[in-house]
């Protein structure tokens, strides 16, 4: 085994100036090789680092020159972090600058999960030369849609807990000497970590009482809630025929950035910029959250050891990966996409996402007209309605309905992620309960999930959420997949258009994706509601523009499901 020389703060110079450092693994051998980088606002130097993404030591040992850099304004490295929007000058400047070191033999591969996934997705759309292959773990296609919100819906929990946990406090750090005003924001943010799921209830969110100075770009995401020039800069989809590479997908059924993980693959199979982009794409998705990636026990549920670090040698992938496209080695391929299938606990290989044989079937809503609650009369079945009652409900945004597990990020001290049990949630009149009768045989879902609702509001904007969630015969409901749409971005994220308030519209709720066997005897079923808080910030009903007022208004909600408006669930069956 050859000796590892690790060098501190590496000084990286960017085309204006600024100086970003990096710490460098490396055999100690005279041979050039290639370079794995690694680019975090997380501190080069935490443990975290290494954890949530590829053993340094491990991946100098197999032959590769490893370099992990602060980005701009983090920790290390000169400038003043600003989201997003330096990363990909910044990872073209560094990714060339490796491959010219003298250690380098002119090839570069990216890795890295969740905000490291972004640097890598960010820097490739602008197709630097010595960039051969990447691994971005948990991470997004489009940093509005499936990152910032969600169906138009603000990520609350989400943008708050990573704000002020994760953010905010390094810059506040580095800012603060001699500056009172800093400090005392400092002290503000930190002081609130252990109480910010109290500070999500404040309204309105534009005059949140922290950030200014430690991230102002949170006020900038919430002046841009519709997908406009802001966020068409930076989105990864849009540029998918921009980039040059293949790349190893990872991601997890209860991660946070689950869809975008799904898109990219999906996008870059389809419209990659060369054919190594194109076929050179794989995916790998198993059980898990963002919380604690690639582990079994994900929320109350254990997927077994076949799922986690016992059975899945995560860093063993990458290498392989890596293998192939730096150093030319041969090796199986295998298939393309490799999933983890729930209720049964099993990997299965295929050769493409959706999986080659899907068909998409509808289930229909059907009720008496009280679908409220699990002991209501909703009903899910392939018989389409007739004439049937709407159902009702009043969204009262002061009342939100709980968020009870699913894809957050980042502070599972507030509220946990995954799998739980969601009986508590179906006991609420505001929530609209459908389900199959017990199943007479296994059903398997593998693939996309939609909702297409027809309803109306009492109001000029509000939300419908869904949820589909595997009802075992004890009782105990599991979540697996969810969505949410704002009434306005109903037709578009890039135009609003209001509710005519009592008039019936067609809401098609992009659930994402999941893949589950619903065992012989459950049952499917599927959530219906107006809030799921504070995962996402609540539909004040006023119609008024987003995030600048404290005002709220009840709702009356109606669910139609008869043959003119047949609401039905849209599932993947093969």
């Amino acid at each position: 085994m050859a000796r590892i020389i690790v060098e501190r703060n590496i000084a990286v110079p960017m085309r204006d100036g600024c100086v970003l450092r990096a710490d460098l693994f490396r055999p100690d051998t005279s041979e050039k090789l290639p370079v794995l980088l690694n680019r975090t606002p997380y501190n080069k130097a935490m443990p975290m680092v290494f954890a949530m993404t590829l053993d340094a030591t491990r991946a100098a040992e197999a032959g590769y020159n490893v370099l992990i850099q602060d980005c701009r304004g983090r920790f290390a490295s000169d400038g003043t972090w600003n989201c997003f929007t330096v990363e990909a000058a910044d990872g073209y400047d560094t990714i060339e600058w490796a491959a010219r070191q003298p250690w380098a033999n002119g090839s570069v591969g990216t890795y890295g999960a969740s905000y490291m996934g972004a640097t890598q997705w960010l820097a490739a759309t602008q197709a630097p030369p010595s960039l051969k292959a990447m691994v971005p773990s948990i991470t997004a296609s489009d940093y509005h849609d499936g990152w910032t919100y969600q169906g138009g819906a603000f990520a609350l929990f989400f943008n708050v807990s990573w704000t002020m946990a994760a953010l905010a406090p390094a810059r506040l750090m580095r800012e603060r000497g001699g500056d009172d005003a800093i400090a005392r924001e400092l002290g503000t943010v930190v002081g609130s970590i252990d109480r910010m799921r109290e500070w999500m209830d404040h309204l309105p969110l534009a005059d949140f009482p922290m950030f200014q100075t430690g991230a102002p770009y949170f006020f900038d995401w919430l002046k841009h809630p519709g997908f406009d020039d802001y966020w068409r800069a930076l989105s990864i989809e849009k540029r998918h025929n921009k980039i040059t590479v293949p790349a190893l997908n990872i991601g997890g059924w209860y991660d946070i950035f689950q869809g975008g993980t799904l898109r990219n693959y999906a996008g870059m199979r389809a419209h990659g910029a060369t054919d190594a982009a194109r076929s050179g794409q794989r995916l790998m998705v198993g059980p898990w959250s963002h919380a604690v990636p690639f582990q079994n026990l994900v929320g109350a549920v254990d997927f077994g050891l076949r799922s986690g670090p016992v059975s899945v040698d995560v860093d063993g992938m990458q290498l392989g990966f890596f293998d192939k496209w730096l150093k030319g080695k041969s090796a199986a391929d295998g298939a393309p996409v490799r999933l983890f299938v729930m209720g049964i606990n099993q990997w299965r290989d295929e050769k493409e996402w959706p999986p080659a044989g899907t068909e998409f079937r509808s289930y229909y809503l059907h009720s008496r007209g009280r679908a409220n609650t699990a002991s209501g009369n909703g009903a899910l079945s392939s018989e389409s309605p007739g004439s049937e009652p709407a159902d009702h409900y009043l969204y009262n945004p002061a009342d939100p309905v709980p968020t009870v597990g699913g894809g957050l990020c980042c502070y599972p001290g507030a509220l946990q992620g995954g799998a739980w049990d969601q009986q508590s949630v179906e006991n609420r009149a505001d929530v609209l309960i459908y389900s199959t009768e017990p199943l007479a045989e296994d059903v398997e879902v593998v693939g996309p999930v939609r909702l297409e609702l027809f309803a109306s509001s009492s109001a000029p904007d509000t939300d419908f959420t869904a949820k589909l969630v595997d009802v075992s015969p004890c009782g105990t409901a599991l979540n697996l997949t969810d969505g949410i749409l704002r009434a306005r971005y109903r037709e578009s994220q890039s135009a609003e258009k209001m509710l005519e308030p009592g008039e019936t519209a067609r809401f098609e709720i992009d659930m994402w994706s999941t893949a589950n066997v619903f065992r012989k005897g459950h049952r499917i079923r599927l959530e219906v509601s107006s809030s799921n808080f504070p995962r996402f910030d609540r539909n004040p009903n006023t119609g008024h523009p987003l995030y600048t007022d404290a005002e709220i208004r009840p709702a009356m909600q109606t669910v139609m499901h008869e043959r003119s408006y047949a609401s039905r669930l849209i599932l993947p069956r093969r």
